[in-house]
């Protein structure tokens, strides 16, 4: 896709109002547990500093639904992210006021500001133009850098390129270009494993996909009820047998646009929901009416393989199966780690993201060798299911 990059921007003396993703996980004490999401915005922010541009950075945190609330303030982050880029981080408690005014006039070239939750503003989520046209005076550009708020139609995300020159920041840049080199430019052919507990979550990405790709595998609880679509008795597993008609429709449509289902084979089987209970493989038509499929056999992971063989692209959203509880994680590693092994040399680009994509390949331990993965999880599903985002369409030529 076509979209302004940082490298074309006049950044000269400029001031960059630059949307981040800064809603950092936290711990019983305070503490950040993870600071991906600091990291992730160090490369534009000193890219913007490098160029002359005053750095202004705004971001969200947890849902204070428009009011100020002294326990999402943005405030503690200064030290860690001042660490990270190895320059001093100022701190800014408004966002519309006088005082944002003078902390901006204040600055100079290269310096870095985080300003206050933007969620503490009643018109952020609603994308008050009033409230963007404020905030945009505060800025000469408008730097978006959180692909991960791009599905959102908010001022901080959407709002304020009405307003000003727009760019993609570093992350937003890099992001959007290995989605484009998955779905919209990939090398054929394109496989795609989608898994998960639940159809209903997941109707629209389908629907898409199946237009889009050479091959489709499905797993986790939702391969129960394109199974039970077929008439497969899959006992006590978790199926939606209201959903089977639309199951019926995305396969009609699959076999419409000659995109190839891969269902299991053979399937793991327990009668208990939790780690290491008996159980056993067996084929799906042979599942007791006591027993859950939690997880995908042998066979059906060799097929996997066999597929990712003939595959040049890889698409991954969602396990298997049950890959919290062992050893129902086996089909998601196995196939994760094989899927790792051919990008390593080579031979398959694979992009992956949304809901518990990333914990199960972490868990697998094939992130590392994936080509790219997308923390964005609402905003990846979204940009599979083919919807437009916001945030993309502001910084979009």
């Amino acid at each position: 896709m076509n979209f302004r990059r940082l490298e074309n921007a006049d950044l000269d003396n400029k001031t960059a109002l630059v949307r981040v993703d800064f809603n950092v996980p936290v711990g019983e004490g305070g503490g950040i547990t993870d600071d991906t999401r600091l990291r992730a915005a160090v490369p534009t922010i000193q890219a913007l500093q490098k160029a002359g541009a005053k750095v202004v950075l705004l971001s969200h945190f947890g849902r204070p639904k428009g009011e100020v609330n002294p326990a999402l303030s943005l405030g503690f982050l200064t030290e860690p992210l001042s660490a990270l880029i190895g320059a001093p981080v100022a701190f800014c408690s408004d966002l519309t006021g006088q005082a944002a005014r003078d902390a901006v006039n204040a600055m100079s070239p290269g310096d870095v500001l985080l300003m206050e939750n933007t969620r503490f503003l009643p018109g952020e989520t609603t994308n008050n133009p009033k409230l963007s046209s404020e905030v945009a005076t505060l800025g000469d550009v408008f730097i978006h850098d959180a692909f991960s708020a791009a599905h959102r139609a908010h001022m901080s995300s959407s709002g304020l390129a009405d307003h000003l020159p727009s760019f993609a920041g570093l992350a937003m840049e890099r992001e959007l270009d290995h989605l484009s080199q998955a779905l919209e430019h990939p090398k054929s052919p394109v496989m795609a494993v989608v898994g998960g507990a639940k159809v209903s979550t997941k109707i629209d990405l389908l629907q898409n996909l199946v237009s889009k790709l050479d091959i489709l595998v499905i797993g986790g609880g939702m391969a129960n009820t394109f199974l039970a679509a077929k008439g497969v008795n899959v006992g006590a597993s978790l199926c939606e047998h209201d959903l089977t008609d639309m199951a019926r429709k995305i396969m009609a449509a699959a076999a419409n646009a000659s995109c190839e289902i891969m269902l299991p084979i053979d399937v793991v089987v327990a009668k208990e929901f939790k780690a290491h209970p008996e159980s056993r493989v067996c084929t799906p038509d042979a599942v007791g009416s006591d027993e859950m499929i939690l997880d995908a056999g042998p066979e059906t992971v060799n097929a996997i393989a066999d597929a990712m063989d003939r595959a040049k692209t890889l698409i991954w959203n969602g396990p298997l199966g049950a890959f919290e509880l062992q050893p129902f994680d086996t089909a998601t590693v196995e196939a994760a780690l094989y899927g790792a092994k051919r990008t390593r040399k080579g031979k398959l680009v694979s992009v992956a993201g949304g809901g518990d994509t990333v914990a199960a390949l972490n868990h697998a331990g094939a992130s590392n060798d994936f080509t790219f993965i997308s923390t964005a999880g609402g905003a990846f599903l979204e940009w599979m299911e083919g919807k437009a985002l916001p945030g993309v369409k502001a910084i979009s030529d």
